[in-house]
């Protein structure tokens, strides 16, 4: 193989593995999707922000872009969650909501604190790094 194959060969492998390592880590910082099979795991150690909201929702989409900023700002520090009440009625009902957006922060799997209506990321943030100390 001559040498500028090699190198052509090289960059396509090199690039490769830098796009997929681009793709893992963008997934990582989105919000995970919780439901009833996953929640209690999810939720059972550290600190976890859930959103819980619906689609139909205006104020859940307002809030939307404050928590999916949360999700890449807590990457590693703390888990930031969605849960659809709608196809999870159970753990709305679990958890007592009654007005949404409604924001519960957990942690090692108790609620700590909460927040219920349209909220920005600044106020999230403060109640969120109150109970990560």
């Amino acid at each position: 193989m001559k040498t500028s194959a090699k190198f052509t060969a090289f960059f396509f492998v090199a690039a490769a593995l830098l796009t997929s390592l681009s793709l893992v880590s963008a997934a990582d910082t989105k919000p995970l999707a919780l439901t009833k099979d996953n929640f209690a795991t999810s939720t059972a150690k550290g600190v976890v922000l859930v959103d819980f909201w619906a689609e139909w929702c205006g104020p859940c989409k307002m809030i939307a872009p404050a928590i999916e900023e949360l999700a890449k700002d807590y990457h590693g520090k703390a888990v930031i969650a969605k849960v659809d009440i709608d196809s999870n009625p159970e753990l709305a009902q679990k958890y007592q909501i009654r007005a949404i957006p409604n924001l519960k922060i957990l942690k090692d799997g108790k609620v700590v604190d909460e927040i219920v209506g349209l909220a920005d990321k600044k106020e999230i943030e403060k109640k969120l790094k109150k109970h990560l100390r």
